[in-house]
């Protein structure tokens, strides 16, 4: 008879197939937000650089809400969690000073 009691380890970390996952390789979101993020480095004033702002903001933002929704166990999906609120926060934080 195999323990079939799942652990809070197993609940945070294992995916459905019963893999620990911690990090994943980069998907789409995470490659053109790192890409955009590099180009507000180069372009650091003007209506590009704004332009590049809000989309970076808006691809780290999907990034975040997908993994909390869509992640693949519990640590992603808390890992979504606190970069959404963070992003929120600084964006927030930004726009009153």
């Amino acid at each position: 008879m195999q323990n079939t009691e799942s652990t809070l380890f197993d609940k945070f970390f294992r995916d459905s197939n019963g893999n620990i996952v911690i990090a994943q390789p980069p998907n789409l979101p995470i490659i053109i937000w790192g890409v955009v993020s590099l180009l507000k480095l180069i372009v650091t004033s003007g209506q590009i650089n704004v332009g590049l702002d809000v989309v970076a903001f808006g691809i780290i933002f999907t990034w975040a809400w997908l993994e909390l929704f869509q992640g693949v166990n519990y640590f992603r999906r808390t890992l979504g969690l606190i970069v959404l609120v963070g992003v929120t926060a600084s964006r927030i934080y930004a726009l009153a000073y």
